[in-house]
């Protein structure tokens, strides 16, 4: 699911958007915000994929609020104003959609935003020494020391890489994941999580505890985790 806030001191505005969200198969409206200040509160706090967010608010505006987060997420600008278009595109937004938003035109924008979760979010990328890993994330490359990855976890069509600092959604299957990670490192221990073996704090049962997260280990993934644990 490609998780949604929106951002808008216009009521009846957020009311049309978030109707339009729920009739999509992979989006999620999770918040809605009146405010900026609030907002920038809850990005600086929770994972979001997307902010529909409106260009002209009390206090602190749209603009000003994308200048102030330290990592944004992809971002749909929202105003009555067509001039603000040109200086919203400066701050690498995904798309402008302007007011009163018409279900074709955000449609379009849609199709857009999954386009960029293909192109930005997304692949691993097997490297030679089978170390490190590419993830292409904010309109760039990153090179990923496999060393850091505590867990892969997924999410429909997605999987969320977890390292020991951050997380990376990338849209692939657990299947294509698996084979890419080497297997002395990794191992799947649920049809939802896979695991890197040395970051294992801990065994309770059925979970397995890396840093602070309980993974339930599956029954027909158990006898093969078994086999990986060196017992003293």
């Amino acid at each position: 699911m490609i998780r949604v806030i929106i951002v808008d001191d216009d009521e009846l505005c957020i009311s049309v958007i978030e109707d339009m969200i729920s009739q999509l198969d992979d989006f999620i409206c999770i918040e809605t915000f009146q405010n900026a200040l609030d907002a920038y509160n809850y990005l600086e706090a929770n994972d979001v994929d997307v902010v529909f967010l409106d260009v002209e608010m009390p206090k602190m505006g749209g603009i000003e609020l994308l200048k102030s987060l330290k990592k944004s997420p992809m971002v749909v600008m929202i105003t009555s104003h067509e001039e603000f278009a040109l200086e919203s595109y400066e701050y690498n937004v995904t798309d402008f959609l302007k007011k009163p938003a018409e279900w074709s035109r955000f449609l379009k924008t849609i199709e857009k935003i999954r386009k960029e979760f293909l192109d930005l979010a997304a692949q691993l990328l097997e490297s030679s020494d089978q170390e490190h890993v590419f993830i292409k994330t904010d309109s760039k490359l990153v090179q990923l020391n496999l060393s850091q990855v505590l867990w892969v976890e997924a999410l429909g069509n997605y999987i969320r890489v977890h390292t020991e600092e951050d997380k990376y959604t990338v849209l692939s299957t657990m299947k294509e994941i698996e084979a890419k990670l080497p297997p002395k490192d990794f191992i799947r221990v649920q049809r939802s999580f896979i695991i890197r073996v040395d970051k294992v704090k801990a065994i309770e049962d059925n979970y397995i505890i890396i840093k602070d997260k309980e993974i339930h280990i599956g029954k027909s993934y158990k006898e093969d985790f078994n086999k990986r644990i060196n017992y003293l």
